[in-house]
């Protein structure tokens, strides 16, 4: 329960969803968080209960005009935390379209959130550890669509297998610095998001059918995961993308007749 005490993360869209449980998860293991969203809201105060109350918020949208937007959300959060060493970037969206019809903004809208942020951030928190010589850690959110690919979903796909080589490229550029970086590739889970899908009997039986475990979690499963890769514990861990999936990504035939219950 003490695995990050004394640590600092900022966790980037941590005010519902994937980002709040890594927050919560960060708190729990002991340590400090900075929290990120897009407006200061009723969803936003709940996180901030959640992670312990007293906890910074700092607003700001990450893809508008990069990389000062990004640069300024950073900004913020050094002004109420200089001591982060932690850097959680999760902030990411979805807004797909039919790929014959789709319009370059949604295109680039994707990109600039899932990725050009991303290395807008962690340029600017490595840059200043390095000059003070702070062994940072660094976990990217991915996505099991990082490696499958899934109809009407080339934004997405295109930007999460972007995060998975980032996170490879990042971490042997960081290492010699003593900097950490990995990443996490959820699957499906019951978010905000997804939980109008799952309330479709047949969508939710497709879902846990393509799952090994049969699972279609909450968001609170990726808080070992997160706790794990910023901890000590994983101090030889670097470059690594886990799937928090239940197994999805590594079944090959999940409608084979044997897989059926």
């Amino acid at each position: 329960m003490s695995q990050l005490a004394g640590r600092t993360a900022f966790v980037t869209g941590s005010t519902l969803g994937i980002g709040r449980e890594m927050a919560v998860g960060i708190c729990e293991a002991g340590g400090s968080v900075v929290l990120h969203g897009l407006r200061n809201d009723d969803e936003a105060q709940s996180a901030r209960i959640a992670c312990g109350g007293d906890v910074p918020l700092v607003v700001g949208d990450l893809a508008g005009n990069l990389p000062a937007c990004a640069l300024d959300v950073a900004n913020l959060a050094l002004e109420v935390a200089p001591n982060i060493d932690l850097l959680v970037c999760n902030a990411g969206t979805y807004i797909d379209q039919p790929f014959l019809g789709m319009d370059f903004e949604t295109f680039d809208r994707t990109m600039k959130l899932n990725v050009y942020s991303q290395f807008v951030l962690v340029q600017h928190f490595a840059r200043i550890w390095v000059r003070n010589k702070v062994n940072g850690r660094i976990v990217i959110t991915g996505s099991i669509n990082g490696r499958l690919a899934e109809p009407t979903h080339v934004a997405y796909d295109t930007s999460k297998g972007a995060v998975e080589s980032m996170v490879r490229s990042l971490a042997v550029t960081l290492a010699p610095h003593g900097i950490r970086v990995n990443g996490i590739a959820p699957g499906l889970f019951r978010t905000p998001l997804t939980e109008p899908a799952l309330q479709q009997k047949h969508v939710r039986e497709w879902m846990e059918l393509h799952t090994p475990n049969g699972k279609v979690p909450g968001p609170e499963v990726v808080r070992g995961t997160t706790v794990f890769l910023l901890s000590d514990v994983a101090e030889h861990m670097h470059g690594q993308m886990l799937f928090v999936d239940g197994g999805m990504s590594i079944w090959q035939q999940p409608d084979a007749p044997t897989a059926l219950k």
